[in-house]
């Protein structure tokens, strides 16, 4: 009786271990992509002259491409680009909203994400 116990103890624990990972790394993935928005919308290229401002389809292309090296698959449409101020200097929001799954013994965990540029 003790080996099953402990054979259910250690299953239980590699479930929560392997749930508690799958969790962790896509919230990191989020942090990561939410530092790369607030770095995306700063323009800071454009603001000392060193590249041409971009157009909110530039920066869209740009967020799935970030997106994309965080293992987040972004469509177009999920991505939100607003722009306010002068056309000399515009402040520019970028939003994104996805969900990634959870993949657990007997069913899926769906999480929900919106990271902006907000600061």
């Amino acid at each position: 009786m003790g080996k099953v116990k402990l054979i259910l103890v250690f299953g239980l624990l590699a479930l929560l271990l392997s749930t508690g990972w799958q969790i962790a790394a896509c919230e990191l993935a989020d942090y990561e992509l939410r530092d790369d928005l607030k770095d995306l919308a700063s323009l800071s290229g454009a603001r000392i002259g060193l590249t041409a401002p971009k157009s909110d389809d530039d920066l869209r292309d740009e967020v799935i491409s970030k997106a994309h090296e965080h293992d987040i698959v972004l469509q177009r449409e999920q991505i939100t680009v607003r722009r306010s101020g002068p056309a000399d200097a515009p402040l520019v929001y970028l939003a994104a909203r996805y969900s990634q799954r959870v993949v657990l013994p007997g069913f899926k965990l769906t999480l929900h994400f919106a990271p902006n540029s907000k600061r």
